[in-house]
């Protein structure tokens, strides 16, 4: 599950695998080749008092790692997560192609009885259900074809997000024990996510059900198993039955942008109209959110929103997974026109951005480039403070102000 990729990680011991990973296995030999591959495996046989105590065999801990060599792919991958570094609108397009939504519909028909089951068992709707398998896997289309424990150990060798990515490892060769599924079945994403909606082991040890009810929890060729612990997933994790992710409205003339969080039915005595047409709910709370800035589409989001965000904490992850499963059972196209025209922040900008609001007192995450939740609100704060308007748009404008305010 990409839910886990959420933040750039730091390089530990190994710094970028300064040993000549990058370079790959398939060069010819040499001496730092050969220290790497024995350095490697000196991890893996550090491991093993760990897997041990977990109860892992020494005979599936063997056969686990047989063969296994860190994959010099998964090094440049760490540094190309598209959700983070793409414009959101680009992301957003790609994710709601026509042809992910000609086959997402062709699913939604096919397994219409299993997400309503899924629906009526743990209230989350089946457009949010069917969002993210299509944004994961498109639709089963394509799970992965990386060996899971190659890819969690060349993570956990190299130091990459700490901890992180050993105890999924471990856990990964505790679902091999329990014979959840056979060692050359065990594919999934460069980051070790499996199955037709990208699981972490963890998250399969936790949340994964047998949907189907055929004694086996399969989130790798079973659709119904999938799909239900994918519910049970967003459930667990806080999901509130009856409130919607959200939905983009339209902003009154002359609206107050200091305006950030508050119930809805305040939301709609402000003059917000949804784009769709409907009523505003009267139930729960919802934040505006303006992820092309004031000039861009607005939404209001609610906490829902943010549940599918612990799947992967990307906004543009999240609007993806929540505009395509609206787009699948009947919902328009975002309305409002998206900044294209704008030049946007490169990477370096971006953590020029991310510095100055830390100088300012205002940010306390790392200064990666990656623009989420807490970089949105630093900004908003230093936008209130300087007279600005508070969209929290992290563009050339705000990056302009933040240097004049040293």
């Amino acid at each position: 599950m990409r839910e886990l990729i959420r933040t750039a990680g730091r390089w530990g011991r190994m710094g970028i695998l300064g040993l000549g990973l990058l370079g790959g296995f398939g060069a010819a030999p040499s001496q730092a080749q050969d220290d790497q591959q024995a350095s490697f495996r000196g991890f893996v046989q550090n491991l093993w008092p760990a897997a041990r105590a977990r109860g892992v065999s020494r005979a599936t801990f063997d056969e686990a790692f047989r063969g296994v060599e860190p994959d010099a792919k998964i090094i440049a991958l760490t540094r190309k997560q598209s959700e983070f570094v793409r414009p959101i609108w680009d992301y957003i397009n790609g994710a709601i192609s026509t042809d992910r939504l000609t086959r997402g519909r062709k699913m939604a028909g096919e397994w219409s009885q299993t997400l309503a089951a899924v629906e009526r068992t743990y209230g989350v709707p089946r457009e949010v259900v069917l969002g993210v398998w299509g944004m994961e896997t498109n639709f089963g289309g394509f799970t992965g074809s990386i060996y899971v424990v190659r890819a969690l150990s060349t993570l956990a060798y190299t130091g990459y997000r700490g901890e992180f990515f050993k105890e999924e490892l471990l856990t990964a060769l505790q679902i091999l024990e329990a014979e959840h599924i056979d060692r050359d079945k065990m594919v999934g994403s460069w980051a070790g996510a499996m199955g037709q909606t990208q699981f972490m082991p963890s998250s399969f040890m936790k949340y994964a059900v047998d949907g189907n009810r055929d004694g086996v929890r399969d989130i790798w060729s079973s659709v119904p198993d999938a799909l239900a612990s994918t519910a049970h997933y967003l459930r667990e994790n806080g999901w509130k039955p009856g409130l919607p992710w959200g939905f983009e409205v339209t902003l009154p003339r002359g609206f107050d942008f200091r305006q950030h969080r508050q119930p809805l039915a305040r939301w709609a005595s402000t003059g917000l109209t949804r784009v769709d047409g409907k009523a505003i709910p009267r139930t729960g709370e919802a934040s505006l959110f303006l992820p092309g800035g004031a000039r861009g589409p607005a939404f209001l989001v609610t906490d829902n929103y943010d549940v599918i965000k612990s799947y992967n904490s990307s906004d543009a992850y999240a609007m993806g997974v929540a505009h395509l499963g609206d787009r699948l059972v009947g919902g328009p196209a975002i309305a409002g026109a998206w900044p294209k025209n704008e030049p946007v922040l490169d990477k370096d900008q971006r953590e020029e951005l991310q510095k100055h609001l830390a100088g300012l007192g205002l940010y306390t995450g790392d200064a990666d480039g990656k623009l989420g939740s807490k970089t949105r609100d630093a900004l908003r704060n230093f936008q209130v403070r300087r007279g600005l308007i508070p969209d929290g748009y992290a563009d050339v404008a705000a990056l302009r102000e933040l240097r004049a305010a040293r």
